[in-house]
């Protein structure tokens, strides 16, 4: 794994608004606490999302989207960006290969985390079909699209972006976890960012607790004990 040091940008890339902050919002608030410039690709506005909704597609895009930078406040992070694909309709082509590459090359991230690009059949609601399609085009954009400057070649030739090469990847939502986050000091922050999404949480009854006995329960898998917090990633190293 990469040296904590050596950690100085993260990428994360995901399909929806919320799904950095179930998958790595603690993980994210200690990078932060560490100096590290994180940034939040979201390939979708979540225009599909929302409880007993009135607002029509656009709207509820522009309240997520507002939720989502909201949310990534709680946790320390200001750069927010949204490709604006069609939410429940993302698959893994080559547009999208491109414009996380692009993504990738303007930031310079040392360290990418996505959703994990296989079904879980442990458990289900990490694979969203729109979250395993993002999974594997941002693998893809990271080896070898963003690293290969003849991948894409106008990304290079109009806009001026060289190739990059991020060193490593951790995926979430997998039923594989081989590296796990002691989150307990951030997990009031991952909360309050959780419970930004209004539009999406505000409904479930106990959610508070709910969110706190699931990453408790991680917690104990990693070994951690009692009273703390985890999150789990499978690493992929990529250099």
């Amino acid at each position: 794994m990469l040296p904590e040091n050596e950690i100085n940008r993260v990428l994360v890339v995901t399909a929806h608004p919320d799904d950095a902050d179930f998958g790595a919002a603690g993980s994210v608030a200690l990078f932060v606490d560490r100096g590290v410039e994180v940034t939040y690709l979201l390939v979708t506005d979540g225009d599909a999302g929302g409880n007993e909704r009135e607002l029509d597609n656009t709207g509820m895009a522009e309240l997520r989207r507002t939720e989502q930078r909201t949310a990534a406040k709680a946790v320390g992070v200001t750069d927010v960006r949204f490709l604006g694909y069609s939410d429940g309709r993302v698959v893994p082509s080559l547009e999208l290969r491109r414009d996380i590459a692009r993504v990738i090359r303007q930031v310079r991230p040392d360290l990418v985390i996505t959703h994990h690009p296989d079904r879980n059949y442990q458990f289900i609601a990490p694979s969203h079909p729109d979250h395993r399609a993002v999974g594997g085009a941002a693998l893809d954009a990271v080896y070898p699209d963003a690293r290969n400057p003849y991948a894409f070649p106008e990304l290079v030739k109009e806009e001026g972006l060289e190739a990059w090469t991020v060193r490593e990847v951790w995926l979430n939502g997998g039923s594989t976890p081989n590296h796990w986050v002691d989150i307990t000091e951030a997990m009031d922050r991952k909360l309050a960012a959780l419970q930004s999404h209004v539009s999406q949480v505000s409904h479930v009854e106990g959610f508070a607790d709910f969110v706190r006995s699931r990453f408790a329960a991680w917690a104990e898998q990693a070994g951690f004990g009692e009273g703390h917090y985890a999150e789990g990633f499978q690493v992929v190293s990529t250099a």
